[in-house]
């Protein structure tokens, strides 16, 4: 028998109540021990997405979600004014490659954007590649692609339903004809070329049954020379020894150095570097060691690396390292360690541009390269800005401005002046003017000082009474900075106020913030997200009854550990492609690069806090949980499925009360990069549908 339970489906005009039965799962006498735990697991068949009980049960429960969304009345104008507000030209950053400028666009609704290419800025745009050629829905998406140092060919791995999974191909830039090549089983990968052929980093080939599920190992770099087969591409580096570990080589913009990163999970790398120059160096020669930090190769300087590095500065400096004597003590500083934290470092022109947050919030510093600070470089307002970076002999330049209530405009930087002027601005169909932004700061549990942005139309009222959607992420390393997105300015139209809270476990202050949220600390980040929402409440923005939250990702774990531990303060969840069992998530694919954030199940010492929040495991019988909606998709092989199949099986099981608890479960769609227009828009007609509706809204 599935479990019964009636909430109210109907019109504004009149509720009615249909019974809503959740699809039967059955349940399993599965029980793993845990360092002398002894931890059920029912749902573990779940777990094996390739089954016909587990594709059963994916249909049956889509059918539910769509039975009971197909009835809210006003689901179809959702998605009438998400299409017309979606439906307008988006541009990338332009960037210079030749004789070409090229640059991505969207038209509005066509499903992935199309690459261009024109002479010089004011040539005739011409269709470089378009991936919506590629598949008939819109599926296959564009990933990395870079052109050779003679401008001659372009490489670029194509990555087909959303999967992590990339093919590798490369194109004569003067005819745009496809050549032979076909490089597979691409992942977590670079490309970058010398001469004729580059550097790329693979797996071996996994069978056709474990390729969205099975434990990633030995990723190998190669050479690959164009016009020959893959099957005789040069093995340049795998670590025999430690096959968790990830590994990518990059070249200095001069091709002399060829340096590679070693990775033994998502935070904390190794440098070796090889000098091309030098025909004695036949391997890798150790540059910094690991993975207690987090060093980055920014160019060369004569004969040394220019590197940013949180050694001994957790804001990340810019230090200046020889390959012959790199031990830290012989390392020069060029850009010391600032109060804000340094995000990342482009050059351009001969220049270093270095990019701060401050309060979440972008600053652009020009620097010599030999670190002699040259301007601060003036933005438009509270936003983000991205897009510092070009070629040495660049005189211009080009970065994208964007804040939560301002859509992407693009300037144009001229290096020696340091004078912008609008290049393109977006043509959105609604007023910004009519929207406003601002950043509020509370103290979290143990007393921290958090930041919350708030964005909403102008004139609201603080009575308590406003629909509030909060969002957040909190972990590896990530900042959460403001931007714009059409889906959540429909909400704000709609009355609503979009939060954004920047929790412990992001990089928004550095790395003590980072070290804040992870492993044991990993409850900082729920306390920070449940004083979000207490403080809203108390300032009189809304109330528990008109409260959403939604995260993605290890923004999903954010979501399901706060629900299941304040369940009674939010009236919607929408954790979206969580991790929602801690004790299982390292045995699939990537998962394991994940232990140096989160810790291990597999560990006696890790398993206790991991086993006391993770959200499968905390979820009671009889609580009413919020009106939940867990999305995921079948390709996510980033995280696995099963996280979000066994989380909804049990909350349907252990839930009691009028609210739905339902999952929406893509198809032909991943973790998220790469997911077409058309499903975009329909994802976020649903989330929007079910929010509104449970929040007690009406469509404006």
């Amino acid at each position: 028998m599935g479990v019964m339970m009636t909430v109210a489906v109907g019109s504004a005009s009149g509720q009615q109540f249909i019974p809503l039965k959740y699809p039967e799962a059955k349940k399993t006498e599965t029980t793993d021990d845990y360092h002398g735990t002894k931890v059920a697991d029912p749902y573990r068949w779940l777990e094996d997405d390739n089954s016909a009980e587990t594709k059963a049960w994916v249909e049956a429960e889509n059918k539910v979600t769509q039975a009971y969304l197909s009835a809210i009345p006003f689901r179809s104008q959702i998605h009438s004014r998400l299409e017309e507000m979606w439906n307008y030209p988006r541009y990338g950053t332009p960037f210079r490659e030749g004789k070409y400028y090229y640059f991505y666009k969207n038209d509005g609704l066509q499903n992935q954007a199309v690459l261009y290419r024109q002479l010089g800025l004011n040539g005739t745009p011409e269709v470089f590649i378009d991936p919506n050629k590629l598949s008939e829905k819109g599926t296959a998406a564009l990933g990395s692609l870079s052109f050779s140092k003679d401008g001659k060919y372009c490489a670029y791995l194509i990555a087909k339903a959303g999967s992590d999974w990339q093919e590798g191909f490369v194109m004569d830039v003067a005819t745009k004809q496809l050549l032979g090549d076909k490089l597979e089983w691409i992942k977590f990968s670079g490309l970058s070329w010398k001469g004729d052929g580059f550097y790329y980093s693979r797996y071996d080939a996994p069978t056709e049954a474990s390729k969205l599920s099975k434990k990633n190992e030995y990723h190998k770099v190669y050479y690959h020379k164009v016009g020959q087969p893959q099957s005789q591409d040069e093995l340049i580096f795998v670590d025999k020894d430690h096959p968790l570990r990830n590994a990518g080589v990059g070249l200095t913009e001069d091709e002399r150095f060829l340096v590679l990163s070693t990775t033994e999970g998502t935070s904390g790398n190794e440098i070796s570097v090889r000098d091309l120059k030098d025909p004695s160096q036949k391997g890798f020669s150790l540059l910094i060691k690991g993975f207690d930090t987090d060093p980055d190769v920014i160019d060369h300087v004569n004969g040394q690396l220019l590197v940013k590095t949180n050694q001994d500065a957790p804001n990340f400096k810019v230090v200046l390292v020889d390959p012959k004597n790199p031990a830290k003590e012989n390392w020069k500083t060029i850009i010391p360690e600032q109060p804000e934290v340094l995000q990342g470092v482009g050059t351009a022109g001969g220049k270093l541009f270095a990019s701060y947050l401050k309060d979440a919030s972008t600053r652009i510093m020009q620097y010599s390269k030999l670190g002699k600070l040259e301007r601060s470089i003036s933005l438009p307002g509270i936003g983000t800005a991205s897009g510092f970076g070009g070629k040495e002999e660049d005189k211009t330049l080009f970065y994208t401005y964007t804040s939560f209530v301002a859509p992407p405009t693009i300037y144009k930087y001229d290096v020696a002046s340091g004078k912008s002027e609008l290049f393109r601005k977006s043509e959105v169909k609604f007023n910004p003017d009519e929207y406003e932004t601002k950043q509020v700061f509370f103290s979290s549990k143990d007393g921290t000082k958090v930041p919350v942005f708030l964005s909403y139309k102008k004139g609201m009222q603080r009575n308590g009474d406003n629909p509030v959607l909060l969002y957040g992420y909190g972990g590896f390393n990530i900042p959460m900075t403001p931007g714009f997105s059409v889906t959540n300015l429909f909400f704000m139209e709609q009355g609503g106020i979009y939060a954004v809270v920047n929790l412990r476990g992001g990089n928004e202050y550095g790395e003590a913030w980072h070290k804040g949220g992870m492993l044991d600390k990993k409850q900082n980040v729920f306390d920070d997200f449940i004083g979000a929402a207490e403080y809203l409440i108390k300032e009189k923005y809304t109330n528990s009854g008109k409260l959403a939250i939604r995260g993605g990702s290890n923004g999903g774990l954010l979501v399901g550990a706060a629900m299941t531990q304040r369940p009674e303060l939010f009236k919607v969840a929408l954790p979206a492609v969580g991790v929602m069992d801690m004790l299982r998530f390292q045995k699939f694919t990537i998962g394991w690069a994940w232990v140096v954030e989160y810790g291990s199940s597999e560990k006696a010492d890790q398993f206790p806090y991991l086993y006391k929040y993770s959200p499968l495991h905390n979820l009671k019988k009889g609580v009413n949980y919020p009106a939940t909606m867990v999305t995921t998709a079948d390709h996510d092989d980033r995280v696995v499925p099963a996280h979000s199949f066994k989380f909804a099986a049990t909350l349907q099981e252990m839930h009691e009360g009028p609210n739905p608890v339902l999952i929406r479960i893509e198809t032909q769609a991943g973790h998220g990069a790469g997911k077409p227009t058309s499903k975009l828009i329909d994802e976020a007609t649903d989330i929007w549908a079910f929010t509104m509706y449970n929040l007690g809204m009406q469509f404006k």
